[in-house]
């Protein structure tokens, strides 16, 4: 018997099962086919802009800074004030997103445009979320070519983008639309930030950017709506 064999025959006899149980083998197959859906609280479930209202709230609570733009064309302008208000470099990392890669960047002037993954020298890298959580302010930002995983952890600043109709009120509902709308090709990485990176580890005094960005800037697209 190999270790694992033996872990789980430690486990089955723990719970006084045997390895030929076929009624609690179908009862998890029965699980994981239907992801049945647990308990959601109330807090979320909100009319669309009340719920865009909570998520705006709740990222705030933790230290994020929000802005809403109506539409994506007008993101270039906007990073560009991010830079000026906060007397930064006139430069941003972004990744392969379409979404990002294909805006009229030269229209914000002198911006240099860095592309692919983050080698740690980055001060500020621009991502596009999968999508929000009003309850909590949390964004769900997949790893890839399209955002690169370093962007998320390297900068000193994260601007991140997401669709206003992309917030949801809970994460059940975030993982029921990923699934919808990734099927059996599922991300390697699904990466859930609420907030810049903080610590209150040493004499509970609280740093920002202690594993991380010490800054996340949420630029919230387009008009909230029912899901």
């Amino acid at each position: 018997m190999d270790s694992r064999q033996a872990i789980l025959s430690r486990i089955r006899t723990s719970l006084k099962v045997s390895a030929g149980d076929t009624d609690r083998a179908a009862s998890v197959s029965t699980r994981l086919a239907e992801r049945p859906r647990g308990t959601i609280p109330k807090r979320g479930q909100l009319p669309a802009e009340e719920r865009l209202a909570l998520f705006i709230a709740m990222a705030k609570k933790y230290n994020a800074t929000t802005e809403r733009l109506a539409s994506r064309q007008t993101l270039p302008q906007a990073v560009a004030e991010y830079l000026k208000q906060r007397n930064l470099p006139a430069a941003i990392r972004i990744g392969a997103d379409l979404r990002l890669s294909s805006l009229s960047w030269q229209s914000a002037g002198a911006l240099e445009i860095l592309n692919g993954a983050s080698d740690g020298n980055d001060l500020v890298a621009v991502s596009h979320a999968f999508g929000g959580i009003a309850e909590t302010g949390t964004l769900c930002v997949f790893s890839g070519p399209d955002n690169p995983v370093t962007l998320n952890f390297l900068p000193d600043h994260h601007i991140v983008v997401v669709a206003a109709s992309d917030i949801v009120g809970d994460m059940e509902s975030l993982w029921a639309n990923l699934r919808t709308a990734e099927g059996d090709a599922m991300p390697r990485t699904v990466n859930m930030i609420t907030g810049p990176s903080r610590s209150a580890d040493i004499e509970q005094t609280l740093l920002l950017g202690a594993h991380g960005p010490r800054a996340l800037h949420i630029v919230i697209v387009g008009d909230a709506r029912a899901n």
